[in-house]
């Protein structure tokens, strides 16, 4: 019979589950406390939730929305960064925080990203997206772009013309 706090614990990884776009799976064996301690004040800043899971919990909550997740995303202790809006965010701060402490002892084994589950291998392919804003940077500079080229034909052309009358203009005067 579970107890109450697991129950608890059960419900509270499912509801955030459910509200997150995506859910990275690390491996933080071996970290400090202080490297821990760290990692956690970089995602929370980023509004990316990282906290220490029971393997059967975990299992028990992704079932409940639908996934099936197996030991090779989940090996030993695993730590959850779940994050709610951009859904690339979490591993590329994960990376980040692993290139730039030099760490080999926290890894990310598997993610769900958008509801379908990847594996190691294919996380960085996942990090390697565009974020959302620079996506929409980019549409932006791709609507804008024609506009801005007609705006330089239509103002050239005028300035011909302007400097076509001053000429004209001024044989008139001579």
């Amino acid at each position: 019979m579970p107890n109450q706090r697991n129950i608890k614990n059960l419900e509270t990884v499912s509801a955030k589950f459910a509200r997150a776009k995506s859910v990275y799976f690390t491996d933080f064996k071996g970290m400090t406390v202080q490297q821990m301690t760290d990692l956690r004040k970089e995602l929370y800043k980023a509004q990316i939730d990282f906290q220490v899971v029971k393997k059967t919990l975990t299992k028990i909550a992704a079932r409940q929305q639908g996934w099936e997740l197996t030991d090779d995303i989940m090996p030993g202790q695993i730590g959850l960064a779940i994050c709610y809006d951009d859904p690339t965010a979490g591993g590329k701060l994960l990376l980040n925080y692993i290139k730039k402490n030099r760490l080999e002892k926290l890894a990310i084994t598997g993610c769900i990203f958008e509801g379908s589950i990847f594996t190691q291998e294919q996380v960085k392919t996942i990090v390697d997206l565009p974020s959302k804003q620079e996506l929409l940077a980019t549409l932006l500079g791709t609507l804008q772009a024609p506009m801005s080229n007609l705006l330089s034909v239509l103002k050239a052309s005028l300035s011909q013309l302007l400097g076509t009358l001053e000429s004209l203009k001024e044989k008139k005067n001579q």
